[in-house]
């Protein structure tokens, strides 16, 4: 686990930051080490950082109005972890299959949104997670898929033959909410990064 002294950031421009909060805490997270981020002035000090589920086209007009895409570039480049869960891996993605919308592009992969289908097809499902040698839950709502990774980026777990999670250096990509149960087995996997 994360020593005491990093702070924890979780993006708070638009989506379900609040779950993510409430999952570091119950991983022993401390409240003044947990940081809603919104300006460029809320990433100063963060030691990791969670882009959460939400509305990728929203948070990407969001990220080039308040000009917080360029300091969440910098974050990645300079290996800090980052961890995008669903609309995250979208935003994190370096291409977004058939749309032209804005990413951050620091993570190697091709993302197909709502891979699954629309709402109305949320489910929720046991998959295996490499690095734990062990199944997480996940839950599955209009959820990417990665498609296309560059050679630098880690299979970390598939379902029905899709490409759900990856991993490259200390940036990690989930196309599920784990947030969303009572799971933290991947939280606290992240806060070992």
């Amino acid at each position: 686990m994360a020593p005491v002294a990093d702070v924890v950031g979780v993006l708070a421009v638009q989506g379900d930051f609040e779950k993510h909060l409430v999952a570091f805490r119950r991983c022993g997270v401390p409240d003044d080490r947990l940081r809603l981020v919104k300006t460029t002035e809320h990433l100063a000090g963060v030691d990791r950082l969670v882009l959460p589920g939400g509305e990728s086209t929203t948070v990407g007009l969001l990220l080039q109005r308040f000009g917080l895409g360029p300091a969440l570039i910098e974050f990645a480049q300079e290996g800090k972890p980052m961890w995008g869960t669903c609309m995250g891996m979208i935003m994190m993605a370096a291409r977004v299959e058939d749309r032209k919308q804005y990413s951050l592009g620091v993570l190697d992969v091709t993302v197909r949104r709502n891979a699954f289908g629309a709402q109305v097809h949320s489910f929720e499902v046991d998959v295996p997670f490499k690095p734990l040698d062990e199944t997480v839950t996940g839950v599955f709502i209009r959820a990417p898929i990665v498609v296309e990774s560059g050679p630098a980026v880690e299979v970390l777990s598939e379902y029905e033959g899709k490409v759900v999670a990856v991993r490259q250096g200390n940036l990690v990509g989930t196309s599920f909410h784990p947030e969303l149960t009572d799971d933290t087995s991947l939280h606290r996997w992240f806060l070992g990064l």
